[in-house]
């Protein structure tokens, strides 16, 4: 971010955004003293846009402008602003009101000297956000762990605190489920609430895994393979009508960062060779080495949650395990009845330490588990008793308050009450309180700032959207806080989005170890700064303490040593995975709205079915026999008529991708095909090469190089009245990575490429290359291809060069391009 003293200034710093030629002093930034904190993710173009301006210095803008990033131009000038109380270092805080503007593009804010990040505005802005949740999901499996390729605790467990001397220490199978944060306990109270949360974006997924986490296809959305590994996990949990257990491992686990498959703790039966399960009993078990108990009062809290799970889970997989389905659903009910003969909750046990999940309600798990047996059965015997249950918590304790214990009130979102109308007025309380709570703070955010505080804001935005807030400032206060309008400025989500300022250094094993970052993660969240300053062993050393935006009352850090505010948790992660999916659903919404339908790749509001490889569109919707032609070009155009010929006479709309170089040398042939009704893109304008051949996880450009020759690029398409609103875009030499994707996303680019194994994309190839394929061959595969696979050929993207060198006499234009669109349309397909 830069200092912007004065109007020149400013337009000095707008031309660098747009050509790249200006001198090296203008790059040099100053210390700012003030800053714009934003949504990094995006926009929807029909959101409630708030960004809040902090400075160190008193002074307060009169407006702020928005920059389109690609022209330089100022797209929206606002007054709107609204001051409000600083904090910490911060003597001014202002809230900039744009939700006005609402055209599609890339864009920053700039007000008085602070110039905020880019930001995109698009309808696409949440798509694949679940999924990318999803990435932690299973790098979190107990059992066999897709993200290590490796299996763990494979011999859990032995039977602890059962109440019967005769049943302690026996075994019992309980391998599968989750890990429950950065260590290897597992709990059945935040693994539930985790599979219940899921089922409410229940199938808004794409299918790029198999159900054992590994990279692949079975015809099942990936968010209900992850809900099946929780169920499966959850019946073993729950192996007999009046036995269920509550816990695996204990704090005994923490002696330092491991990998799940090396795991040295000993509970009794040797090293990685049981762990104690902990069973309900409603009764108070350990808590802690100088022999306290915990205030375990019955186990309708863990019954309930065994009820609702069931139930709902039965919904959400019934379409692809039937009998799994049927199964589930008759224990949905014991489960519930031994709730109901059992009423209390029951808090988890602890050996070494007295910290434990400490929840101290029940009957807002009872309320869910007579709605969900309510909406499977369709028996109105269980709606009263969801209604009896629910008048006994009409609101989560928490909400309002400034403090709780740790899980005290859990789960943090009643979300039964959504289900009931009778409740509406406890849900308007609810959010009244939030409201109230929230109205005193620059970001509109009052929550208690306790241990996984973002698992409070997660579950505020639960109920704003369960409930149907009417404050939609709120709600998007509390969705932006999530990703990067908060005093730190930034996303509480690992690796999300990937172009923006995220936890880069989590509390986690996998980063410890030095095999991965946990993608995905919702972090802890900022805690009250007397909580973090009584902890012991914590250190904000090797990462970002944020020591500049830290308000007086809390603190968040970067840092993996933190484990107070930077621990990705499970339930929390989980979370976040049902905004996500109606924020997704409502982009689809206003893609119709937004005029974005012209875009082939997003069908109205559907679902997005595309298929992705390192976040780039490579195949269209699998289930139609539709192809998608596109078609490329540096600096050579000598397909230009037979090409153009074979599209018009086959009727075929083609999609071709032109490099600067050839928007320069070749204009008429740019408004030829301009003419015919053909998309004419960007192959981006220099034609670099992003990445070393050998190696791809590297970069030979930096991002500014990559923006800048964007930009230029879209300049030209500009300058020959093309329409640039829809931005798709095929990198060039068709090579990238996901650091090239997610830069594309943040200026608004649709990247997309040739479906690999594809093979026209060899069209290029001379003699004497040793990857050199005749048309022939080229055209011989695909049809092999299209026999060989289930779906043939359906959502294929198929490249063709608009040119190719005089070596190549064997032009696949000339003969192949007819005979294979006739060929496939033959098949049955579209184009």
């Amino acid at each position: 971010m830069r200092n912007i003293k004065n109007q020149s200034e400013m337009k000095k710093i707008l031309l660098f955004l747009t050509l790249p030629m200006l001198s090296a002093s203008l790059c040099q930034a100053q210390q700012p003293d003030s800053w714009i904190r934003i949504n990094q993710l995006g926009y929807l173009p029909g959101d409630v846009k708030v960004a809040v301006y902090i400075s160190e210095t008193a002074a307060v803008p009169q407006e702020f402008s928005i920059i389109d990033v690609f022209t330089g131009d100022t797209a929206f000038v606002s007054r709107s602003i609204s001051v409000e109380k600083g904090y910490g270092k911060m003597k001014t805080a202002c809230r900039l009101d744009f939700s006005g503007f609402r055209k599609l593009g890339a864009y920053r804010i700039a007000a008085r000297e602070a110039l905020s990040p880019i930001f995109p505005i698009d309808p696409c802005t949440y798509d694949g956000t679940t999924d990318y949740l999803l990435r932690y999901m299973r790098q979190q499996r107990c059992g066999f762990n897709p993200y290590l390729r490796d299996s763990c605790h494979t011999k859990d467990g032995y039977i602890v605190w059962s109440g019967d001397p005769k049943q302690d220490s026996t075994w019992i199978d309980v391998t599968g489920g989750w890990h429950d944060a950065g260590d290897c306990l597992q709990y059945t109270t935040t693994s539930a609430n985790s599979i219940y949360l899921m089922t409410l974006a229940n199938e808004d997924s794409r299918d790029d895994y198999q159900a054992n986490g590994l990279p692949g296809h079975n015809g099942i959305p990936d968010i209900v393979d992850e809900i099946k590994w929780g169920l499966d996990w959850m019946v073993k949990m729950n192996p007999e009508d009046s036995v269920m257990y509550n816990q695996i491992a204990d704090d005994r686990d923490h002696i330092g960062m491991r990998l799940p498959h090396d795991d040295t703790a000993d509970y009794g039966w040797g090293p990685n060779n049981g762990r104690p399960v902990y069973r309900v009993t409603g009764k108070p078990q350990q808590r802690g080495k100088h022999g306290g108990m915990n205030i375990s009062t019955g186990a309708a809290s863990i019954a309930g949650k065994f009820a609702s799970d069931f139930a709902f889970g039965a919904s959400a997989v019934r379409k692809y395990y039937p009998e799994f389905a049927d199964m589930i659903a008759k224990k949905a009910v014991s489960a519930y009845e031994y709730g109901r003969a059992h009423p209390g909750f029951s808090q988890t046990a602890s050996v070494v330490s007295p910290y434990i999940y400490e929840e101290s309600d029940w009957a807002d798990d009872m309320e869910l588990a007579a709605v969900s047996l309510w909406k499977l059965t369709g028996d109105s015997k269980y709606l009263a008793q969801a209604i009896e249950y629910g008048k006994m918590q009409p609101l989560k304790p928490w909400i309002g308050a400034d403090t709780a214990r740790h899980y005290q009130w859990y789960p943090f979102a009643n979300l039964a009450h959504s289900y009931i109308d009778d409740f509406r007025p406890y849900r308007h309380e609810a959010l009244d309180l939030i409201a109230r709570k929230s109205a005193d703070d620059a970001f509109r955010h009052g929550i208690p700032y306790v241990w996984c505080s973002n698992n409070f804001s997660a579950a505020a935005l639960d109920q704003m959207l369960a409930f149907g807030s009417s404050d939609k400032q709120l709600e998007a206060s509390f969705r932006d806080w999530l990703f990067g309008c908060n005093p730190w400025g930034t996303s509480m989500i690992v690796g999300l989005p990937a172009y923006g300022d995220y936890p880069d250094q989590p509390h986690s094993s996998l980063l410890y170890c030095g095999v991965g970052r946990p993608d995905g993660g919702l972090v802890d969240g900022p805690v009250y700064s007397t909580i973090f300053n009584s902890l012991e062993g914590v250190r904000v050393d090797g990462g970002n303490d944020y020591a500049e935006f830290q308000p007086d009352r809390m603190v968040y850090h970067d840092s993996m040593h933190d484990y107070s505010t930077n621990e990705p948790t499970l339930d929390g992660t989980a979370a976040v995975f049902y905004p996500l999916a109606v924020f997704q659903n409502e982009g689809r919404l206003q893609r119709t709205v937004f005029n974005a339908t012209k875009n082939p790749f997003f069908d109205g509001a559907s679902i997005d079915r595309n298929v992705y490889e390192d976040g780039a569109i490579v195949k269209s919707d699998t289930t139609k026999k539709h192809i998608t032609l596109i078609f490329t070009a540096a600096d050579k155009h000598d397909g230009e008529s037979k090409i153009l010929k074979v599209l018009k006479k086959e009727h075929i709309r083609g999609y071709f991708f032109f490099t600067g170089e050839f928007y320069e040398k070749f204009p008429e042939t740019v408004q030829h095909i301009r003419r015919e009704g053909h998309y004419v893109g960007s192959h981006s304008y220099g034609h670099l090469l992003y990445m070393p051949w050998e190696d791809r996880d590297s970069m030979l450009v930096t991002r500014e190089q990559f923006d800048q020759d964007m930009f230029k690029s879209y300049k030209l398409i500009r300058e020959a009245g093309i329409d640039d609103s829809l931005k798709l875009f095929v990198p060039p030499y068709e090579y990238y990575n996901e650091n090239i994707s997610s830069w594309a996303r943040q200026i608004g680019l649709h990247l997309i490429n040739y479906t690999p194994g594809s093979g026209t994309n060899g069209d290029y190839t001379t003699p004497d290359m040793d990857s050199y394929k005749s048309s022939k061959q080229i055209y011989d595969r695909l049809m092999k291809l299209e026999k060989k696979q289930r779906n043939g050929l359906n959502g294929y993207i198929l490249l063709i060069h608009f040119g190719t060198d005089d070596a190549r006499t064997d032009k696949f234009y000339d003969r192949y391009l007819e005979k294979t669109i006739r060929e496939l349309k033959h098949r049955g397909y579209t184009f």
